[in-house]
């Protein structure tokens, strides 16, 4: 409907001034009857529920009287179509298993446009909900053979299909999309395939936040992409400052599928770091339904029902309690003596309860567990200096917040950590540059940042060739971050990083880091995100050996490595 309405305000626009052209008030009487070409039936839908087809049906019919009564103040009478002799098109069935040619064929379309289901891969395949079985079902239909289709958001169907659908055409196609197309793992499922049947991003809006009037109203988190299989002459990129500020539109040579400025480079998965970097790890994963882990209250209770348990809970870790500072600890029983145990009447009810959880579990290595139920299912503990690295922060904050820890603090798997004190590792992570690949390469949750291990961390292009002065500069700019910090001791991180409140000395102390990263770099400054994502973009096609990626194989061979850090 809106669509329609939008069309039609061209057609009359087009027309007003055509006519400020002409002389002769005949001409004029003779363009206006002439100049009405757009009808209701010029527009094509698929709709999956009978009742929204009528309903489109009935608002374009209303669409077009309204638009005709603006034809009629804006130009003059005889603009009423009654009785209706045309009428719109809206096909009732699923878009992912119908034949779209059936509809209309694609070399008479001006432009496919529309917003796609926005369901993530975990909405998919549940067992008992008829409607996420056939969503499944769906994507295999139209994916087919392809690898890894089901990580991909629902949405993603309506590309393949739009693709299928308008080869050997030059027609536009305009998707407003969930952002995760075009973040983390899913690009690289998706978009080499597109790009290899010759799909060019024409225009694209980077994320924003949708919201719209209906009572209850959810906001996503969106970008809309328009492309086709013609080379583009020009490109416009839509960016935004903030998922709710109004955008910035820049042309420019070309969209990637990151909609960065930059060619078709693909960042995919990788199990170990592309430069010579210290490895990064998952946190401590509990699988125990609850009961290894303990509250501030669980724990003070437990401690005087059996004070010899004290020394066996440690500090817990997620990522909310980590930037929180949120008084979580957890029972760490590695290497205590069954005898000890036993001897612990109340933990060891906490420990049967792990055990029959796990052995409830559809999951074969779940049930396995079950005999050691008093230790956590995956454990990746390291007591000495880590840098913890949250998975999960707010797109509000500049800077992911990390932090080093050497108390012996159980990291969980909310969390990933680096065995490592260097600082120049520390002060890297912690850098305007690191975060721009983390924005534009990381995936999201909503907004929300998702730090990915094999995404962000192990594909990031560190600094080649910084000089030792250049190295001591990042470490000592990395040091002044954390005494900043020490000089707030009574505020956690989330306050500290609220970029409402965020102290001018913790301010200042990340500019003095930014320019010292930048100059590792070879560069002075960057005027925007986007064109240090470009950067790094030229920095990582630089690094990884282009002509051994593969569709079929997620991590590149024989990448190039990058120097060793002190």
């Amino acid at each position: 409907m809106i669509a329609y309405r939008e069309l039609r305000q061209v057609e009359i626009d087009t027309f007003v001034k055509l006519q400020a052209a002409r002389k002769r008030s005949t001409e004029r009487l003779l363009a206006a009857t002439f100049a009405q070409r757009l009808d209701v039936d010029a527009m094509y839908g698929i709709e999956i529920e009978d009742f929204p087809c009528r309903v489109a049906e009935t608002a374009l019919y209303i669409m077009d009287h309204m638009m005709n009564n603006v034809a009629e103040s804006q130009i003059g009478p005889n603009f009423r179509r009654l009785p209706l002799s045309k009428a719109p098109h809206i096909t009732k069935g699923n878009a992912l298993r119908l034949d779209w040619k059936t509809v209309v064929p694609a070399d008479r379309l001006t432009a496919i446009v529309g917003n796609p289901p926005f369901l993530g891969k975990k909405m998919r395949g549940k067992k008992g909900d008829a409607r996420s079985m056939e969503q499944a079902e769906d994507m295999a239909i139209v994916f087919g053979n392809w690898d890894g289709h089901a990580e991909l958001d629902y949405v993603a169907g309506w590309y393949a299909k739009a693709l299928a659908y308008a080869k050997g055409t030059t027609v536009p196609v305009v998707f407003v999309s969930t952002n995760s197309l075009t973040q983390g793992e899913q690009v690289s499922i998706l978009w080499p395939r597109l790009v290899q049947q010759g799909v060019h991003i024409h225009f694209a809006h980077r994320t924003f936040r949708w919201t719209n009037e209906a009572p209850g109203k959810a906001a996503v988190h969106c970008v809309i992409i328009g492309w086709s299989l013609s080379e583009p002459r020009q490109c416009l990129l839509f960016d935004y400052e903030t998922p709710k500020s109004d955008p910035l539109v820049r042309e420019v040579k070309r969209i990637n599928p990151y909609l960065v400025e930059y060619d078709d480079v693909f960042v995919f998965s990788r199990r170990k770091p592309l430069c010579d970097v210290p490895p990064i790890r998952f946190g401590n994963m509990a699988n125990d339904d609850g009961n290894l882990l303990l509250s501030d209250a669980e724990r003070k209770i437990l401690v005087a029902a059996e004070p010899r348990v004290r020394r066996l809970i440690r500090r817990f870790y997620g990522s909310d309690e980590f930037i929180n500072r949120i008084d979580r600890w957890c029972l760490w029983l590695a290497d205590v003596p069954p005898a000890d145990l036993r001897g612990l009447p109340e933990v060891m009810r906490r420990i049967n309860a792990v055990r029959a959880y796990r052995q409830r579990s559809p999951r074969a290595t779940t049930r396995a567990l079950a005999n050691k139920a008093s230790l956590f299912g995956e454990i990746r503990q390291h007591d000495g200096n880590v840098i913890v690295v949250p998975r999960h922060s707010s797109e509000l904050r500049r800077f992911v917040p990390m932090a080093f820890v050497n108390d012996g603090s159980i990291i969980g798997d909310a969390c990933t950590f680096i065995a490592t004190d260097n600082l120049f590792v520390f002060g890297i992570l912690q850098s305007t540059m690191h975060m721009a690949w983390v924005r534009n390469v990381g995936g999201r949750i909503k907004s929300d940042f998702r730090y990915s291990n094999e995404i962000v961390y192990n594909n990031y292009p560190w600094p080649q060739s910084p000089t030792d002065r250049q190295r001591q500069a990042v470490r000592t700019a990395a040091q002044a971050v954390l005494d900043a910090r020490a000089e707030h001791k009574d505020q956690t991180l989330a306050d500290l990083y609220d970029p409402d409140v965020m102290p001018p000395s913790l301010q200042r102390a990340h500019n003095g880091l930014d320019k010292a990263v930048d100059a590792c770099y070879g560069q002075r400054s960057f005027d925007a995100d986007l064109a240090r994502a470009r950067f790094l973009f030229e920095r990582y096609a630089e690094l990884i050996d282009s002509g051994q990626m593969t569709l079929n194989s997620p991590e590149p061979a024989k990448p190039k490595r990058g120097p060793k850090l002190n």
